[in-house]
């Protein structure tokens, strides 16, 4: 049964498809897991991973379909309401579907963009505890991140009041760190912009050392590009012992295992390398590991729910972040490459409201109405519009993936509009169909699992864009012109130094290029849309990030540390005090 999302809030579709949701000993049954795979977590479970994966490593591996978009709105096209729909729709075709998407982060869903759990009949369930903590994983992630920083400062406290011999006795030696090249911040999942640049230590000596600082958002965390890219603990724990947290003051590094805590952060982070079970509201599994924001991470769901997905079911349908340009870039140029993976299928998401914005339409501004040109029949702004689809598609074809096209429709969309799209997506040799599942389930995602079972039946030749030999900057610039459409790159002169410091050190020849640029356009510059012609990538930095052993080029600005907008989500969150139900989530 399909529930009416035009009556029905999204919490209250979740409310009342959770009471029939399987429970953690009906998902053991149905998955033909053994009792010792599955941890139960109240309503959900984790999956022991590696005991799953040791157990069914000998099973033929499922289909591996990745989920992707168009450049998107500041309200998003619905990747995860399509990633969920097509597990819907494969369901309804017999076929055993499941799927992997990453954890929202709190900042979004308390400020503007709302939660990451789809929408309408597309929907994750138990949505309240999947958009609120779900089983703490970013939780324990922000604790371990920040535990990091605790060691530094304490150290530097300790060296700033002790001489030699006075750490000898307390079991320290001086590390002589450099206050003001401490790399890290301090993690909060919120939307905090008043935090992006602090100075603590103030107050007197007891206080620490006065020194600059600051917040990020805590999913753009290295941990979290450790947890979406870590094989199993022993690889989680070595990755996070290398993390580079400061350097001392004859520039050399600082790890976490330098300052003795990486084990400890290790800890607090064993339980979160579990993938966590869920459920699309037709109660198909659904795995939740990992965080968003492809601009500023990895953005990926990870490889371990990947694998155990894989091991599980015959149609995997993983999420990557945002547009082709970012994050099926990462997903095909870092994620399979450290997986060994290869996916069959990418479903390019798209929409009729994203496509006029790339044609010249109004301004989309979160929190505010949509302009009346988002609401009506505007032929002329999807047909130059489309321009940016047609990217995208060419985009996945350069990984030698198949592309499937789906239009995410929405109600306002017209038969013309529609219709349009259709035929450019056909005219370019891909295959395009049309969503309905937000409005009606499974159902309405059946042409789109026929699209898909179709391009899993062809051959598919993936490659990659670059060899792993091929230079830092090489590979910027391959990327800036073959992925986003660029003439070429410029280095600020810092940042070019950098790169050449990185390409001269062996250490770092088999480090992945982690893109940071804003998603919002092709470009560096998030006003430009459709398909900018005529413009250079800036890259003003790359950061180091070395326990994922990432180098992370920096496009334009950008901040790890989004803000709050005028009128976030939290006004209208609130919970029953008889029932204990939180309402207003969206």
């Amino acid at each position: 049964m399909a529930y009416d999302p035009t009556v029905l809030a999204d919490w209250q579709i979740a409310a009342e498809a959770e009471k029939g949701m399987p429970s953690p000993a009906e998902w053991r049954r149905r998955l033909g897991l053994k009792e010792d795979e599955v941890l139960p977590y109240g309503r959900v479970a984790k999956l022991d991973s590696r005991r799953i994966l040791n157990r069914r490593h000998a099973r033929p591996a499922g289909k591996y379909i990745e989920i992707t978009a168009i450049t998107p709105t500041p309200l998003g096209e619905g990747k995860t309401t399509t990633t969920l729909g097509l597990i819907e729709g494969l369901a309804r075709r017999g076929m055993d579907a499941g799927g992997a998407i990453r954890q929202p982060s709190g900042g979004p869903s308390m400020n503007i963009k709302g939660t990451a759990a789809g929408g309408g009949n597309a929907l994750l369930i138990p949505m309240t505890e999947f958009t609120m903590g779900l089983t703490g994983d970013i939780d324990a992630l922000t604790n371990a991140h920040n535990l990091a920083l605790v060691a530094l400062t304490a150290r530097l406290h300790h060296e700033a009041n002790y001489t030699d011999e006075g750490l000898a006795k307390r079991g320290l030696k001086r590390l002589d760190i450099d206050p003001r090249r401490v790399e890290m911040k301090w993690a909060l999942d919120f939307c905090a912009q008043a935090l992006r640049q602090i100075v603590i230590g103030l107050g007197g000596k007891e206080n620490g050392v006065p020194m600059e600082s600051g917040f990020q958002i805590s999913v753009s965390s290295e941990l979290m590009a450790i947890l979406a890219i870590a094989h199993d603990l022993g690889d989680l724990r070595a990755r996070v012992g290398e993390m580079t947290v400061a350097y001392d003051k004859r520039g050399n590094p600082i790890t976490c295992d330098d300052l003795e805590v990486g084990g400890a952060m290790a800890a607090w982070m064993r339980n979160a390398l579990h993938p966590t079970l869920c459920a699309t509201v037709e109660y198909q599994p659904v795995l939740v590991h990992a965080g968003p924001f492809a601009n500023i991470a990895v953005g990926q769901s990870s490889i371990l729910a990947d694998r155990v997905g894989l091991a599980l079911w015959d149609y995997h349908v993983t999420e990557s972040g945002f547009g082709a340009d970012i994050g099926f870039e990462k997903f095909w140029n870092v994620k399979c490459r450290l997986s060994g993976l290869a996916p069959q299928v990418s479903v390019i998401t798209a929409t009729i409201r994203a496509l006029k914005m790339h044609g010249g339409g109004p301004r989309v501004v979160p929190g505010k109405p949509l302009p009346k040109a988002y609401q009506e029949e505007g032929l002329a702004l999807v047909e130059r519009g489309v321009a940016n689809l047609l990217h995208h598609i060419a985009i996945v074809r350069k990984s030698g993936v198949n592309p499937v096209v789906c239009i995410n429709r929405f109600p306002t969309d017209t038969d013309a509009e529609v219709g349009l799209v259709r035929r450019h997506v056909e005219a370019a040799g891909a295959r395009c169909a049309v969503g309905e599942h937000w409005r009606r389930g499974g159902e309405g995602a059946l042409e789109l699992a026929d699209a898909v079972i179709e391009a899993g039946e062809e051959p598919a030749e993936f490659r990659f864009l670059y060899p792993p030999e091929m230079p830092l900057r090489q590979r910027v610039d391959r990327i800036a012109r073959e992925v986003y459409g660029a003439d070429g790159v410029s280095w600020a002169p810092a940042a070019e130094e950098k790169a050449k410091a990185f390409e001269s050190d062996p250490r770092f020849r088999d480090y992945a290029t982690m893109m940071v640029k804003t998603h919002l356009s092709l470009s560096h510059d998030p006003d430009r849309k459709g398909v900018p012609t005529g413009w250079v990538l800036p890259i003003r930095d790359v950061l180091l990030f070395s326990g994922a052993r990432f180098l992370c080029p920096v496009a334009g600005t950008i901040a790890l540390m989004p803000g709050t907008g005028s009128d976030p989500a939290f006004r209208r969150i609130d919970v029953d005090a008889e029932t204990g139900e939180v309402r207003g989530l969206f």
